[in-house]
This record gives structure tokens, sequence and C-alpha cells, in this order.
């Protein structure tokens, strides 16, 4: 059980289980999410209007995934390859994710400055991963396809500039957003069944281009400020 991890929650997760799977030969890694953030909900006060804020953005939700390795050629056919996986934690950035247990349940607050924090230092850990799983500093970053937890909307505008990503490429991660809300740990696969099925459709309609987008960067940003990342290839 992995336990009050937030937002990057469903990444840490897949790199769990990649680990199981690849040191346990044969084996198969359910990996299943939920998440209850009604245990955050406070009714609507004047002296907190901040909590409107938490009650309009997250949501409850639930997703599942199987993780393997090794595929038997005719039974099994994964969609997505988890190439390598990190996680890093950003010093002194503890207090602007702040959650505390009291008698009306779960409090929480998200500092103002967290989307620039991550802004500040999403570009080097995404070379980071890309260099440690085997992508040169030559790829650029619209040559990957790109599965982000939607945190808000002011997380994936920053990243979106910050990185200079091209028109579309978070479409996935905004439909999940608008679709769900933030929904948590469960949101990464939210993201990643609309990317599966983007993938599909451009495959199908001739527009696929696998020297552009085999491969892709799967990133969640929770409490610490805690960075979680995968490389992902598609198959």
């Amino acid at each position: 059980m992995l336990y009050f991890l937030g937002c990057y929650g469903g990444v840490t997760g897949l790199r769990v289980a990649k680990d199981i799977a690849e040191n346990n030969p044969g084996s198969r890694v359910l990996l299943a999410t939920s998440e209850t953030t009604i245990l955050g909900f406070r009714p609507p006060s004047k002296s907190r209007p901040y909590d409107l804020v938490g009650a309009a953005l997250f949501g409850d939700g639930a997703a599942a995934v199987v993780v393997g390795a090794d595929p038997v050629e005719g039974k099994e056919e994964g969609f997505m390859e988890l190439s390598y996986a990190v996680q890093e934690f950003l010093p002194g950035t503890h207090g602007v994710i702040d959650g505390r247990l009291s008698e009306e349940g779960i409090n929480f607050r998200l500092g103002r400055d967290l989307p620039e924090k991550i802004e500040g230092n999403i570009e080097e850990f995404c070379r980071k991963l890309m260099r440690i799983g085997g992508l040169g500093d030559g790829v650029g970053f619209n040559e990957l396809f790109w599965a982000v937890h939607p945190g808000g909307p002011a997380i994936l505008n920053r990243l979106e500039g910050k990185l200079g990503l091209e028109e579309g490429k978070l479409d996935c991660s905004r439909k999940a957003l608008m679709d769900y809300g933030n929904v948590s740990s469960n949101t990464i696969f939210y993201v990643m069944e609309y990317m599966r099925e983007e993938l599909m459709k451009k495959r199908n309609g001739g527009e696929y281009k696998e020297s552009e987008e085999e491969w892709g960067l799967g990133l969640a940003f929770g409490p610490g400020i805690t960075f979680e990342g995968v490389l992902l290839r598609s198959l």
C-alpha cells in the first residue's frame, strides 16, 4: 500500500510495479489507485474562500492497470513501455503543498508559488530523465508525446511555456482535467488512456510519425515538492 503521496502517487505506483515485474520473471502486477477527496471537503465559508478552490478542482475516482515484463507472444500486447523511471525531491519546498489531519477531516492548501516552483525545475528534470533513459540532448521536447498530471490549468500553462511545447501537446492532460478534475493519483491513468486513443487515431489515420511520437514522458508533481517521471515508449 502506498498512502498519502497525493498527485504523484500514480506514477510512483508505475515505478514500483515496473521494479516488481522486472525482478520477478513471469509476474503480472495489478496496480490499482483510488482517491476519495470528499475527506477534504469543507462547507463554503466567507472566512475560508480558498476552500472553494479545492471543492471545484478535485474529484473522486479510481483506476487500474496491469504491468508486466516479457509479454507472452500471441496472448498479451502492451500499449506502453515503461523504459525508465525516477523520483526527485525539491529541497526547501515542504510547505508549498500543506496537508493536515484535523477534527474536520483532511485540510490541505496549495501555495500560490507551486506553478512557479514546478516551472523553475521541470526542464532539467525532463532532460535528466531523457539522458538516463538513453535519449540524447539532441531530442527536442516537441518530438515527444506528453502524459502530464494536470494539477491545475496554471501548472499546465507554465510547463507548456517553459518547455516551448507546440499547441496540442498537452491536450490529453487538459481533456482529463476538464472531464474529471484533479483526481490525484488516478489522473495520470486517465491521461494515458486518452493518449492511447490519440496515438491509435493518428496511426489509423496515417498521421502517426514513429520517429517523432515513439517516445514520451509521463510526469506528475505532488507533496514534497516531489517530481515523479517515467520515460515512455509507445508500442
